[in-house]
């Protein structure tokens, strides 16, 4: 996948910085009522019981810290939109960091809440301009943190999908960055202005070649809600199946999505 040169969405880093807070606390709130048995539970994510999903998650929040511990690239390379390209390929060291973090810690609450402390500190004591290594290229602190309002709403999700009577609340402004974050990279992956892709109230973006809509209702629409649009985006739910249920709305000949998804795996 080349890199993003589509123009890059702003995002307020005070309400980014909050959101990822706020959706940590969320999660680390419904982790400290589970059971040993439900730590045991399998998840959808092959492979991985709850337990290696919360230590997961704590590896993604983390990897603040990892990254603030290396030096100071010198230039910043990559843009935001880059960073949902570049997963796949790490998908095999995320798997076995996980599995690792969860030998070494089997106490995976425990191992979420050092995480979340240790995120606070951290984010107290840098601004969002210092640059980091990410798998993606440099990017800024601000910027980063976007990223992980991608993992911590995508995990929270896998985690109320493995454990029967568990809703974690998905914090608003969280959400709202995550859909938008996936939504512009399906922009990116599918340059063009023939189909328009609404998932309100969040985004709306104009994608796939062919004619490209000026004026009245686009012919070629699509429009599905936040959580079935970022399930679609990362693999945990099939186009087919989504239209079949009727939580995606698509009409016109350029509106089946199902080539290019998912954008994350």
């Amino acid at each position: 996948m080349p890199p993003a040169k589509k123009r890059t969405r702003t995002y307020d880093p005070a309400r980014i910085r909050a959101a990822v807070l706020a959706q940590l606390g969320n999660v680390r709130q419904a982790v400290d009522t589970l059971t040993p048995g439900q730590f045991g539970l399998p998840t959808r994510l092959e492979g991985w019981t709850v337990r290696e999903l919360v230590a997961h998650i704590a590896m993604a929040v983390t990897a603040v810290g990892r990254a603030l511990a290396l030096p100071e690239p010198a230039r910043q390379d990559a843009v935001l939109l880059d960073w949902p390209f570049a997963t796949a390929a790490d998908s095999g060291a995320i798997d076995a960091f996980t599995r690792r973090l969860v030998r070494e810690q089997p106490d995976a609450g425990a191992l979420l809440a050092d995480a979340a402390r240790d995120l606070a500190a951290r984010l107290d004591e840098h601004p969002g301009t210092r640059l980091l290594a990410t798998s993606a290229g440099a990017v800024p602190l601000a910027d980063y943190l976007v990223t992980r309002t991608v993992e911590l709403v995508v995990h929270t999700d896998d985690l109320n999908a493995a454990v029967p009577g568990l809703e974690v609340p998905q914090d608003r402004q969280a959400l709202a960055a995550c859909t938008r974050l996936l939504a512009d990279a399906l922009a990116v992956k599918a340059p063009g202005g023939s189909t328009e892709v609404r998932v309100p109230p969040y985004a709306v973006v104009q994608c796939v070649e062919g004619p490209r809509h000026t004026r009245g209702t686009p012919p070629n629409v699509v429009e599905t809600d936040p959580l079935t649009f970022v399930r679609l985006a990362t693999g945990r739910l099939a186009w087919r199946d989504a239209v079949r249920d009727a939580v995606v709305r698509a009409s016109g000949e350029r509106a089946d999505l199902g080539g290019l998804l998912p954008l994350m795996t």
